[in-house]
């Protein structure tokens, strides 16, 4: 890398202490310069994204959080496939960790890729006011990049003082979600990434909002997919430039940087159409020559794939899973437990969403959605009836996503979020191969608190 290229989220390299602590804290941050007030945030460290963690695969993470909020938190390895003791849902996979306490984490990583953590206490909240940070996990053999950079991606709902808005607003939970006003990457309103011309950079974007969409647009002519969601995928170019993320997904992204030196290359966001494009950040190539030599690349040959259990489909017990609810849904009640309630009563509870026409009585604590058998297949049929889409988040697995809208899927890649559009179908499989009562939610995180939230247990 050029000495004089610098970069948003130039990533540090992997880590080698045996152990590390990460502490929960309140903190204050500016999101611009001097001349904008600082917010009260929440944050890892005191830092807003939370550290990096970097690792190479098959090292161990060893970790201790200290909380030092005045309410209970956890983390949640977004992507991960740990033990259920590891997966940071209170109640079910570990008691909440309470002010002052302290939760020590360790499990293998054993696959590659760029994850994300989180708390899964009051998430709307904690995330919303900062709590979040992203992992890296290291391939034995990483591409030949000239520079591996991440953009996390997120938004923030303030006033005019910069002040972050309260939390908990009906319109929210049953409507888009709690859409913020300011959007930033990496935790920064600078909008401009230094490159050199002849660069081969791999950029990891990741979708860290509560409810927000995003689609960067890359006008540019060598910009290739070659991992989602951590998982590798045949390279392969986005459509029309745009790569869209819904709350939690990620992307990895090759990018030949052929522009001339002194060029700038402006990345808008897309996703909610030319209305409401906005600028989301520019590569802005240095005056000093192209590197040399980098004129006739050839295309990125693409990440080793993971071994990951294969659902035999053949084979594969199938299951039925159905969201419903929201503004405009239609829907007219739910059960829970052994009531069925009308909307209006569900809304006066404050729930708002239903999957299998089904609501939990404890929101902490619901009863399973499916028991499944440990090792066996099984084939999800995802349908969404509601007006809004929904990120689906399974805990403590990956899947294969087979069909969207009864249409095959090109090289079935493997997920671990997936976005489900209104009125839209999809089919997922995966082995049931890692025992634990697993959440299993929409990533809208205000979806996901009044409603649209189960548990899949493994046996």
């Amino acid at each position: 890398m050029s000495a004089a290229v610098g970069g948003l989220g130039v990533l540090p390299s992997a880590a080698r202490a045996s152990e590390r602590i990460l502490t929960a804290r309140t903190g204050s941050m500016r999101f611009a310069g001097e001349e904008v007030p600082a917010t009260d945030v929440w944050a890892y460290d005191g830092q807003v994204p939370g550290p990096v963690l970097r690792y190479r695969v098959g090292e161990v993470l060893n970790l201790t959080l200290k909380n030092a909020l005045d309410q209970p938190t956890t983390i949640h390895w977004h992507g991960l496939r740990p033990p259920i003791e590891m997966d940071g849902v209170p109640f079910i996979s570990q008691p909440p960790t309470a002010p002052g306490e302290t939760f020590h984490y360790r499990f293998a990583l054993t696959e590659s890729g760029t994850y994300w953590y989180h708390p899964h206490v009051q998430g709307s909240e904690q995330l919303g006011r900062g709590l979040k940070g992203v992992l890296v996990i290291d391939e034995e053999e990483p591409p030949e990049v000239d520079r591996d950079i991440l953009w996390m991606l997120d938004d923030w709902r303030m006033d005019a003082d910069a002040v972050i808005a309260p939390f908990g607003a009906g319109h929210d939970k049953s409507h888009a979600g709690r859409i913020g006003n300011v959007v930033t990457v990496n935790g920064s309103l600078q909008t401009a990434e230094p490159v050199r011309a002849g660069e081969r950079i791999r950029l990891r974007l990741l979708n860290t909002s509560n409810a927000r969409l995003f689609a960067p647009h890359f006008p540019m002519d060598r910009v290739w997919i070659v991992a989602l969601d951590g998982h590798p995928v045949p390279p392969y170019r986005p459509v029309e430039g745009r790569v869209w993320l819904s709350p939690g997904e990620r992307a990895d992204l090759i990018l030949d940087l052929t522009e001339e030196p002194g060029t700038t290359v402006q990345i808008d966001d897309t996703a909610y159409g030319d209305q409401r494009r906005f600028h989301l950040m520019s590569f802005v190539y240095g005056t000093e020559p192209a590197l040399p030599g980098r004129d006739n690349r050839p295309e990125p040959a693409g990440l080793t794939p993971h071994i990951l259990p294969e659902p035999d489909l053949e084979r594969a017990e199938r299951h039925e899973v159905v969201f419903e609810g929201g503004a405009m849904g239609g829907m007219h009640g739910a059960q829970m437990g052994d009531r069925f309630l009308s909307m209006r009563e569900l809304v006066e509870m404050g729930h708002f969403w239903a999957i299998n026409q089904s609501v939990p009585t404890n929101m902490m604590t619901p009863d399973p959605l499916l028991s499944l058998s440990l090792g066996s297949s099984r084939i999800l049929d995802l349908a969404n009836l509601t007006a809004f889409p929904h990120p689906i988040h399974l805990h403590g697995h990956a899947f294969r996503v087979l069909t969207v809208n009864g249409k095959p899927v090109p090289n079935r890649p493997w997920r671990d979020t997936f976005l489900l559009w209104p009125d839209m179908t999809a089919e997922i499989a995966f082995v049931a191969d890692n025992p634990g009562q697993w959440m299993f939610h929409c990533h809208i995180l205000e979806h996901q608190e009044s409603g649209m939230m189960a548990v899949v247990d493994i046996a």
